[in-house]
């Protein structure tokens, strides 16, 4: 008879009992009753998307949009420039697919570099083909902004969400939020609006936050913020349960820096793009940075 590992026998009786409370669900919900009282059902309807959610690995967001985060890490000017070089890339890659793009939010230092940059990516399959991207990307280039012309080495984080709006997965209650308002900003930090439409949400049980100022109003801005801040949280607990299933600690922050790049840019002294994880890699560096993605895009294990 052939031996069953510890770590499938596990997972096999973690997908067990979550199908065997799902079936629960489905007959609670089937009740003739089950709506008299609506937020004990609403509440129900939720825990039964997130459990049918997990169940299926998840990939029932892959043909939907995508929310797109790019943060500078290491780097100073530099780290900035290559965010917005991402972004560059990300956009043309969205054009060349007929996606539309559009900006969240935006932190833009005075040489056209990017703090930090939220997009939303419209199209059919947009978060399933651009999930892998999550993770630190590096780049390495005699830097523009150094009068020696020194090679330099910087970093920025690429985080990939599917888009949430209602009926996500997830619940936050009221008091694990904290939300502030400010006004829209544009390039350098300046007010470009004189109400206070732009809205952060902090989710404070983990410290996690979601910055949005794209929409004229400041309920649909919460509204934006609100489902990406579900999103995080969705993607953290599908983190923490690839982890389980593996055995493994998840940490809760990825530093954006040397050793944790899932892929690195290199312009100087040679030309090469290359993924960390497949092993696949070009020369035409000026290629994937004009869009051309597809060879390094594969399903998020």
């Amino acid at each position: 008879m052939p031996l069953m590992m510890a770590g499938t026998t596990e997972k096999s009786d973690e997908k067990a009992a979550l199908a065997a409370h799902l079936a629960a669900l489905e007959a609670e919900m089937s009740a003739a009753d089950f709506w008299a009282d609506k937020p004990k059902a609403q509440a129900t309807v939720r825990e039964y998307e997130r459990l049918k959610a997990e169940l299926a690995g998840a990939g029932q967001y892959d043909g939907g949009n995508a929310v797109v985060t790019l943060l500078a890490g290491a780097g100073g000017d530099d780290a900035e420039d290559f965010a917005a070089m991402l972004f560059s890339m990300y956009r043309k890659f969205a054009e060349r697919r007929g996606w539309p793009l559009g900006l969240l939010h935006q932190n833009q230092n005075d040489h056209g570099g990017f703090r930090n940059l939220t997009f939303l990516v419209r199209g059919r399959g947009a978060y399933g083909t651009l999930k892998s991207e999550s993770g630190v990307h590096r780049l390495v280039r005699i830097s523009p902004f150094n009068a020696r012309q020194l090679r330099h080495t910087s970093f920025a984080l690429v985080e990939v969400l599917p888009e949430f709006q209602k009926g996500a997965p997830v619940e936050i209650k009221p008091e694990e939020l904290k939300v502030d308002f400010a006004r829209s900003s544009g390039p350098g930090g300046q007010n470009v609006n004189k109400r206070e439409t732009a809205v952060r949400l902090v989710h404070l049980p983990t410290g996690l936050a979601v910055h949005v100022e794209s929409e004229r109003s400041q309920e649909r801005n919460r509204e934006r913020a609100l489902g990406i801040l579900k999103a995080k949280l969705w993607e953290r607990q599908a983190e923490e349960r690839r982890a389980r299933e593996a055995g493994m600690s998840v940490s809760k922050t990825t530093e954006i820096e040397w050793g944790n790049q899932i892929r690195s840019y290199v312009l100087h002294p040679y030309k090469l793009v290359k993924d960390h994880r497949s092993g696949v890699e070009t020369g035409d560096v000026e290629a994937v940075l004009d869009g051309n993605l597809e060879p390094f895009l594969k399903p998020k294990t």
